[in-house]
């Protein structure tokens, strides 16, 4: 089988995978030959879910997509679109203030990168309003989040809230 020559990178911390990450990836799934979702290291943040276990997160909720793989990076995301011959960045935008932020990382990734461009995709709009910062502060505070994760990230924030 002749390699895919349209790859997409769609990355983020994925902390944790929401209903908007999984709607934009089935939408990009669509468009290109392959799509990579590229969970990031984040050494920056302090992650409730472990490296591993947001990986776990998407690859569930990814499984049965055979065009679509998941891997984790650390560093520039154009270095990693660099290492998988992607040919495009993937970035859900929900509102204007994504809008703003995700522009500037666009000009800055094609003074890094000229050939990779950057597709903006809005999720559907029931799911414009959900953000992992807002589902954990959510579930943090003892709320239903049933209805911006999967039932199986429900579980797992439950879970690390009777932990915690």
């Amino acid at each position: 089988m002749a390699t895919p020559s349209r790859i997409a990178v769609y990355s983020g911390t994925f902390d944790p995978f929401t209903l908007g990450h999984a709607d934009v990836v089935r939408r990009a799934a669509g468009l290109f030959d392959a799509l990579i979702i590229g969970v990031a290291a984040a050494h920056h943040k302090k992650t409730l879910f472990s490296l591993e276990e947001r990986i776990a997160q998407v690859q569930a909720e990814t499984r049965g997509m055979s065009q679509v793989s998941v891997l984790p990076f650390d560093g520039l995301i154009m270095d990693f679109c660099a290492a998988q011959q992607a040919v495009a960045v993937v970035r859900g935008i929900r509102n204007l203030t994504d809008f703003d932020y995700e522009a500037q990382m666009a000009a800055m990734n094609r003074k890094l990168r000229p050939q990779v461009e950057t597709v903006f995709l809005l999720p559907d709009a029931p799911l414009q309003c959900i953000s992992s910062t807002l589902v954990r502060e959510i579930s943090k505070l003892g709320g239903d989040v049933a209805q911006m994760v999967s039932p199986p990230v429900a579980i797992a924030l439950r879970q690390v809230q009777k932990k915690g």
